[in-house]
């Protein structure tokens, strides 16, 4: 065992080694759950028992983070002991920790048929870039970031196919004990995010006349060679369905609204997770795949008949 090093001391360093193999969003969001959560409660200390890790979970529960926050913050703790365990600077734990059980099921916020309607057609009355982006979003399920990263380039109206490549967010750094945050261009979430969509008719004839006469370098939001950011768009977003008199719905209910009616349309599961770029068909199943009495009803009956 090399000389013993305090969590704070192994996690400057592991911040030094992680740096060089993630992306800059990645890190940023490391390096904010070490400093708010991890650093200010076990910093100080040379090892971890269960305990102390089990208390930590149930602080934070009761401080009003969710499970999913709670178990972020876990694997960037297990990062850091994996680190200092490789260089013999502390001993290696895994963590047996218990979470209550949800019982609380979660559910996703969409707007019903009709209103998704409304606000399509208002947009098709109406055109601006900014209102462009909202009907997009609702034709192909893509993420606020991804939106505000797209450029008249990746929409091309002869193979009617929108390319998502990139993603803009604004990410907090923390440098030297300050904090400064910082708009970044990049790859999306994930390998799976990078995907081709295919327009929908009507998304198809709006877009295909603009193409002709746009800057194609330009981004789509502005029309213009400088982006607008997502807390700018979301801000405008909800201006907008004030106006048109929309129930509250956040923006990434714009993503949940397309894929629910991919569900209802009777879309197959995989192609309907493809289109999200989500990494796994069960994050789609989870979210998604609902089945009401009527499904239910039906898929027992088919059985039975089945066996005649």
């Amino acid at each position: 065992m090399n000389q013993q090093k305090t969590i704070s001391e192994i996690i400057n360093l592991w911040k030094t080694d992680k740096k060089q193999y993630v992306k800059k969003s990645s890190f940023s969001a490391y390096v904010l759950l070490v400093e708010n959560h991890l650093l200010p409660v076990f910093g100080n200390k040379y090892n971890l028992e269960d305990s102390d890790v089990q208390d930590f979970v149930f602080r934070k529960l009761e401080q009003g983070l969710s499970q999913k926050t709670i178990k972020d913050i876990l694997i960037v703790l297990k990062m850091v002991f994996k680190f200092g365990a490789k260089n013999k600077w502390i001993e290696h734990k895994q963590f047996d920790v218990q979470f209550p059980t949800e019982r609380e099921k979660h559910s996703i916020e969409v707007l019903s048929r009709t209103n998704q309607k409304r606000v399509m057609n208002y947009i098709q009355e109406h055109f601006t870039f900014r209102n462009l982006g909202v009907y997009i979003c609702l034709s192909a399920g893509i993420r606020i970031g991804e939106i505000c990263a797209l450029t008249w380039e990746d929409i091309n109206t002869d193979t009617e196919i929108i390319s998502i490549r990139r993603t803009i967010q604004r990410i907090y750094m923390v440098e030297d004990g300050s904090r400064k945050t910082e708009l970044v261009l990049d790859t999306p979430k994930t390998k799976n995010s990078i995907r081709e969509i295919p327009m929908s008719r009507d998304l198809l004839k709006m877009l295909k006349p603009m193409k002709k006469i746009v800057n194609n370098s330009f981004y789509v939001l502005t029309n213009d060679a400088k982006p607008t950011e997502p807390r700018t768009y979301r801000s405008y977003y909800k201006i907008l369905m004030e106006e048109l008199g929309m129930p509250a719905l956040k923006f990434h209910g714009l993503r949940h609204s397309f894929a629910t009616r991919c569900i209802e349309s009777n879309c197959d599961y995989k192609t309907v997770s493809v289109l999200l770029g989500h990494s796994n068909i069960s994050t789609t199943l989870n979210l998604y795949v609902h089945p009401n009495f009527e499904q239910k009803k039906k898929c027992i009956n088919q059985m039975l008949k089945g066996l005649n």
